[in-house]
């Protein structure tokens, strides 16, 4: 199950009962606030709990006109220039609740505390980075689908991982004795200078090597190299490891976002790190 993909304009989004909400992935200025009229349709005809919109700091009052709220910052998320805002909107307000923040805020500050002492982890003798093609989509997948009993996006599907990578996807991997143990993508936003880092995963086999982090400086260093400008993630806010992989690799805590994504299972708050390439 996932949600479906649908375009609005220049604008992109996300909707359906698998999540329980609406997404603004990608905004367009001129579908503002035309946009926004539209979300309260689709809301209100299919009672989503939950309107989260990422969005630039300059269209920011017209959203918080209509009742948004501001979960996430990110400073210039857009080209290096403009910040990023991530809002939301619950017309289901029980849907905020139940968060328990100060369990989240000790996974940061717990997070932040280990960056300090970090240490250059190398991959270990035998394992090797590689980037994935196509022939590597059904072990991508397969990984995936190991490793999360539910995601916002088909990733389990070794088709989407093939299709996703003709975009503006790229998929990294680590693998020990030509097996992928590891991998993780990078999405690429070309026009607003931006990247997120995404769909982390490790064989539970390979645990506790810091293939995360290598995988995470590696990615980085290509996000570079292609003009990228601000990376960023949306990661699991009661998971020490993914969280710790960022705050180790330098990452900026900017917000948490309350009750968010249906992933393992159930909804979890997802919290959001940045950093300046």
């Amino acid at each position: 199950m996932s949600d479906a993909i649908c375009r609005y304009g220049d604008s992109i989004y996300q909707h359906g009962l698998y999540n329980d909400r609406i997404y603004l992935m990608k905004i367009s200025r001129d579908d503002v606030p035309d946009i926004i009229s539209l979300f309260e349709k689709i809301s209100n005809e299919n009672n989503y709990s939950k309107i989260f919109a990422k969005i630039p700091a300059s269209v920011q009052p017209e959203f918080l006109d209509h009742g948004y709220r501001v979960e996430a910052r990110i400073p210039g998320l857009y080209n290096g220039i403009e910040d990023g805002i991530f809002m939301a909107k619950y017309p289901d307000e029980s849907r905020s609740r139940g968060v328990d923040m100060e369990e989240i805020r000790t996974v940061i500050t717990e997070s932040i505390n280990k960056a300090e002492k970090r240490s250059n982890s190398k991959l270990p003798s035998g394992y090797v980075l590689c980037s994935c093609t196509p022939e590597d989509a059904d072990a991508v997948a397969g990984l995936y689908g190991e490793t999360y009993e539910s995601y916002p996006f088909p990733i389990m599907d070794a088709g989407y991982i093939r299709e996703t990578m003709k975009d503006n996807f790229r998929y990294f991997s680590v693998k020990k004795d030509d097996i992928l143990v590891a991998v993780a993508s990078t999405e690429m936003h070309p026009e607003e200078g931006n990247v997120e880092m995404t769909d982390f995963a490790t064989d539970i086999r390979h645990a506790g090597l810091n293939l995360a982090g290598n995988l995470l400086d590696w990615m980085e260093s290509e996000m570079k190299d292609e003009g990228m400008k601000v990376a960023y993630t949306i990661a699991r806010a009661l998971s020490y490891p993914i969280n710790i992989t960022f705050a180790r690799a330098g990452y900026t805590i900017g917000g948490t976002l309350l009750n968010n994504t249906n992933i393992c299972g159930s909804f979890e708050s997802m919290n959001v790190w940045f950093k300046t390439l």
